[in-house]
């Protein structure tokens, strides 16, 4: 295996690790589960807060829409969308259930999805293809894999004239692929099938533009790679899909006689009483992070992706095994198989707990996840790459892999 340049951005932090809330005794590598919020922008949110809980109805009733339009056209400007397209929500996976909840399907249908999906995600495609008679179709894509034409000649070969839907993620989270999403939302919709874009990972990790991409629908996060609080989710639907597209709660605006914008705007400005302040510091996050390299957003994501692939080699030598995908499909997360776990055992929690994670916590004070796939007792060892991570951290991951022999 050739190794990798040393390059003194990989060697330290790019960013003042005082400014992060994380426990400077941690060495913090599972950014993409749930990433820390910097201090800049949580410092911005309480000020939101504040504002609010000092007179709720002037903030609330006079003032939200407006902030809440700003704070959507800094993000879609990111994104490379129209702020109209897009609104906000909590998270990738309820902007998945609001696409699959308001779509109508029947029975013969076939809703298409690989087997590396998220599993909350391929949950609310299960339950919709259950409830409506639908059927769901895995497209089963190996890992490791040789290349993107893997991943597009699987999944376009089980279209059929049946499929309505195809639910992809843009970064697989089990196994950290980017997927060639450009050449798969074309491929499908040359078919007539429309994509439902599972985004959580991809924005602040690989550059992207809704606009060009033209998927039917993008569900994304901005707690992960973008830095900003939990809370703050965004989905865009394609303009000529809009009018399917319902809020998961109901409230005021299906009956609303406004005409000054559009349903789906309108509809989803307002689902009920809710803390808005994560939403509304996500044009914080972008500027904070966006500052932290002379070359703004561009070089934070080559920054961190270089980062994940030099970890990426430090650690697969240390498992002596091959990488498991070609580095074009790397962003900021790699995943690496492990040897089976000892015993074939559900995991501690929906999100994971391998005994040899908690190992690594409490014995080498490392947050790494250790994720069962495809099923127990198979599983992977993923890190992430984020401004406050450098080389040296993945090196102790490693030594302390060589070092632990209960996981052999």
């Amino acid at each position: 295996m050739m190794r990798r340049q040393s390059n003194r951005l990989l060697e330290r932090p790019v960013s003042d690790p005082r400014l992060w809330p994380l426990d400077p005794k941690l060495a913090f590598l599972n950014h993409g589960s749930f990433g820390s919020c910097p201090w800049p922008v949580l410092d911005f949110q309480r000020q939101v807060r504040d504002r609010l809980e000092r007179q709720p109805i002037q903030f609330l009733v006079r003032e939200l829409e407006r902030l809440l339009d700003e704070a959507r056209g800094a993000l879609s400007a990111f994104l490379g969308a129209d702020a109209a397209d897009l609104v906000f929500v909590p998270n990738a996976t309820a902007g998945v259930n609001t696409v699959l909840r308001s779509l109508r399907f029947k029975r013969g249908d076939e809703l298409l999805v690989t087997n590396h999906e998220y599993n909350a995600c391929r949950n609310a495609l299960d339950y919709v293809a259950q409830r409506s008679g639908a059927r769901m179709v895995v497209a089963e894509l190996p890992f490791p894999l040789d290349g993107a034409k893997q991943v597009v000649d699987a999944v376009l070969s089980r279209v059929t004239e049946r499929t309505r839907l195809a639910l992809l993620d843009h970064v697989t989270s089990q196994t950290g692929l980017r997927l060639p999403m450009d050449r798969l939302v074309s491929g499908l919709a040359g078919r007539g099938v429309d994509t439902l874009v599972d985004g959580a990972h991809a924005p602040g990790m690989v550059p992207l533009n809704l606009r060009r991409l033209s998927a039917a629908y993008y569900a994304g996060n901005c707690h992960k790679w973008l830095c900003a609080p939990k809370g703050a989710g965004f989905l865009y639907v394609r303009r000529d899909r809009q009018k399917l597209i319902r809020p998961l709660s109901i409230s005021h605006g299906a009956n609303s006689l406004r005409t000054d914008r559009s349903r789906f705007l309108i509809e989803f400005g307002w689902t009920g009483t809710w803390d808005p302040s994560a939403c509304l510091s996500v044009p914080q996050a972008l500027r904070f992070v966006g500052t932290l390299l002379p070359g703004g957003w561009p070089a934070i994501m080559e920054r961190n992706r270089q980062l994940a692939l030099a970890a990426r080699e430090i650690l697969c030598n240390a498992l002596k095994i091959d990488p498991p995908c070609p580095e074009e499909m790397i962003g900021s997360l790699a995943s690496m198989p492990l040897p089976d776990a000892p015993t074939k055992t559900p995991p501690a929690s929906p999100l994971y707990l391998d005994p040899l994670q908690d190992h690594l916590l409490a014995g080498y004070g490392i947050e790494v996840p250790i994720i069962p796939w495809p099923a127990s007792p198979k599983r992977l060892l993923r890190v992430s790459a984020q401004v406050y991570n450098s080389l040296p951290q993945y090196g102790s991951l490693a030594e302390a892999l060589r070092k632990i022999r209960s996981w052999r």
